[in-house]
């Protein structure tokens, strides 16, 4: 089975976020995708069928658990295969495209909904604009981008919070940047997430109304960083970023 280490949502090696590409040629036991994604101890680790013909199969896991969306392990994926892909997930079908040195990828749109979670034990002294839920993910606004930079939650109380995923976001404050978020899911294993594909599914709508735009830019201000474009159309997401293959081998096991 061939194995790839991508550095996703980045054209600079040892940025953005990493991800493992592990190339099947029939389905893989999920306690065996498991172990291996806890061996390789990346955020995520994209399984995916590519024997036989039609749509491929795509799983993501992190070094805990299975995941039902991951955005940068897609962008890995598809930087491995090239050309135009169609995957079959968790989340529906995904449509993919590699070209010109950049992937683009169509992920359906989740917009936060107002909630009424406290986040004071979380972040405590933190204002914020918004707190709402997406899907899987708390999601709060804060009014500047150099909040966000120097955010440090209390990761064990966010753990236990919910489903122990939270996103923060502010106005960007780099020309060319729309927004910055920083993205935390100690709840799934990661204390912090480089770059989070799909939380830009939920960050493209909030801010899309919010700015009267449907083509924007993201910067997640993580340590290692990293840059995605959103175009939203209708229910759906168009991410774009590009990526750089680090490593590239075999498992054996």
């Amino acid at each position: 089975m061939r194995l790839y280490i991508v550095d996703a949502f980045t054209s600079d090696a040892f940025a953005g976020n990493s991800a493992g590409v592990v190339l099947l040629d029939s389905p893989g036991d999920a306690g065996w995708m498991q172990s291996v994604a806890a061996e390789l101890k990346h955020a995520e680790t994209a399984f995916v069928e590519v024997g036989g013909e039609g749509p491929k199969s795509l799983r993501w896991f992190t070094p805990e658990t299975e995941v039902d969306l991951c955005g940068h392990a897609t962008l890995a994926t598809t930087h491995v295969l090239g050309g135009e892909q169609t995957f079959t997930t968790k989340s529906g079908e995904l449509r993919c495209r590699a070209e010109d040195g950049w992937v683009s990828m169509d992920f359906p749109s989740d917009p936060p909904r107002e909630s009424d979670d406290d986040l004071s034990s979380i972040l405590p002294g933190v204002s914020f604009e918004y707190v709402g839920r997406s899907k899987h993910n708390l999601f709060a606004v804060v009014d500047d981008a150099s909040v966000v930079r120097s955010l440090a939650p209390d990761l064990a109380a966010l753990r236990a919070h919910w489903n122990g995923r939270l996103m923060v976001t502010a106005p960007g404050d780099v020309a060319g940047i729309d927004f910055v978020t920083r993205f935390f899911a100690p709840g799934v294993g990661i204390d912090e997430d480089p770059v989070t594909g799909s939380a830009h599914c939920v960050l493209a709508p909030y801010w899309a109304a919010r700015l009267g735009r449907v083509e924007l830019v993201g910067e997640q201000a993580s340590a290692r960083g990293g840059i995605v474009r959103m175009n939203l159309e209708g229910d759906r997401v168009l991410l774009s970023g590009q990526a750089v293959t680090v490593a590239s081998g075999e498992l054996h096991v």
